[in-house]
């Protein structure tokens, strides 16, 4: 694991309360996966009880949730004032650390939530200024797009250790453009000409190829080549035809293809030389790009 990578199954303060005010003892599910850039949580409440929110005004940027359950209710108040909000499956709500915060929620819930410190709104570089002033405050509302993104999120914050954490980022970095552009006011991007620069393009894949298991952020390759996150990654399937974590895992299987058909080494040794965090891993992503399992290429490949 890279050390710009961590996650735990829950991160708590000495008071009892997580890093996103939640009452440690209230969660039957709580699972965190920080990034460089951005951090992503997983808090489920199985049983039907009022479970509290509460933190303190902080410079930590935004909040996205996003409802992975059917309905439940939340109470907001501010002050003595409180306002009702029914969430869907699908349904989101957007919060400015900036501000205090305090919140019960009635019965059993499941969100997926991500972190968006202001850095990266600053470094996305989608408007005039190179930042927005902010997001729009959103409760309740259902957002297509930011529920499949979270259903594509959620197996990695469940096993992070066989995630990949470029897939994670490319996932990460969709979802802050999309708040950006719809609740920010952002400028949708514009179209990516020619793709990388032939330099760029060398330097992202000699990054990618360097870092084992794929230890090392989207960010950290879009700085390298002078360019926010979300333009590097177009322009790179411009020039490529795939996303970086697609391009890499199609090299390690290439390679695997030269290890099938010139040794005897056991699938479970060429995974590991390739880089694949197991067996199952490496038959999975093989079977994908190839089409057919990697003990079934080998002996069609040598006759």
């Amino acid at each position: 694991m890279s050390a710009s990578t961590s996650f735990a199954d829950s991160i708590v303060t000495p008071a009892g309360i997580d890093s996103l005010g939640c009452l440690a003892d209230s969660l039957h599910k709580s699972h965190e996966l920080r990034r460089p850039d951005l951090a992503f949580y997983r808090k489920r409440v199985d049983q039907e009880q009022v479970s509290q929110v509460r933190t303190d005004a902080s410079d930590r940027g935004f909040l996205v949730g996003v409802s992975m359950s059917p309905q439940h209710r939340r109470s907001i108040f501010r002050g003595r004032q409180g306002s009702h909000h029914d969430f869907n499956r699908g349904g989101i709500y957007i919060r400015d650390f900036s501000e205090d915060y305090r919140a019960d929620i009635h019965g059993a819930f499941d969100f997926l939530l991500v972190e968006l410190p202001r850095a990266f709104f600053e470094q996305s570089g989608q408007d005039q200024r190179g930042r927005i002033p902010g997001l729009k405050t959103v409760t309740g509302l259902y957002d297509p797009v930011l529920e499949h993104l979270a259903h594509a999120l959620a197996p990695a914050l469940a096993r992070p250790d066989e995630a990949s954490m470029l897939f994670v980022d490319q996932i990460g970095v969709a979802i802050g453009t999309h708040v950006m552009q719809r609740y920010g006011g952002a400028r949708a991007p514009r179209g990516v000409r020619g793709g990388l620069s032939r330099l760029h393009e060398e330097r992202a894949k000699q990054m990618l190829m360097e870092k084992v298991r794929g230890n090392v952020s989207i960010p950290e390759i879009a700085r390298e080549c002078n360019m926010s996150a979300s333009y590097f990654l177009r322009a790179f399937k411009e020039s490529t035809g795939q996303t970086p974590h697609q391009w890499l895992m199609a090299q390690r299987v290439q390679r695997a293809r030269e290890f099938l058909r010139d040794t005897e080494l056991p699938l479970a040794e060429v995974a590991i030389a390739c880089n694949f965090y197991d067996q199952s891993h490496f038959s999975r992503v093989f079977s994908q790009v190839v089409g057919t399992s990697p003990g079934s290429w080998r002996r069609h490949s040598r006759g």
